[in-house]
């Protein structure tokens, strides 16, 4: 594929994503964390086995920047609930295990962390088809 083609594909592949984001209820965008931190955990990986040090770096420090400012950000930890504060905990883990397998080249931290996100994404799949979850979105939608 040409550099041309290639900026191409990634400009309408960028805009794809910003218009999904844009049209996303809150749910929805944590789901897109979830599979973009999987995405870069499954890239770092590639790029360690491929020994390709400054991908797997740059894949593993977006996963860590999705983690960290996307789902921990997303925390609300000011409401005292328990559930925020080890989801917080879980996230600070994900991300020492992240450094550890960057700093270490361990594939198994990488399918740790992974496994883990898959874990809760599941948990954010099945919410989203509660009753009473999509009665509260149209609900928001509507007002």
């Amino acid at each position: 594929m040409s550099f041309a083609a290639s900026h191409s594909a990634q400009m309408y592949a960028k805009v794809g994503l910003e218009t999904n984001v844009a049209s996303a209820s809150p749910h929805q965008l944590i789901l897109m964390l979830f599979d973009g931190a999987l995405l870069a955990i499954a890239k770092a990986n590639t790029s360690m086995l491929n020994k390709q040090i400054a991908e797997k770096g740059q894949a593993i420090s977006h996963a860590i920047d999705i983690i960290s400012n996307g789902l921990g950000a997303s925390l609300n930890l000011s409401a005292g609930d328990e559930l925020a504060n080890r989801l917080a905990s879980l996230y600070d883990y994900m991300c020492t295990r992240l450094l550890y397998a960057n700093l270490n080249n361990d594939p198994a931290a990488l399918t740790e962390v992974s496994g883990l996100l898959g874990e809760i994404k599941m948990a954010w799949e099945a919410i989203a088809s509660d009753p009473d979850v999509l009665a509260y979105q149209a609900k928001k939608a509507a007002a």
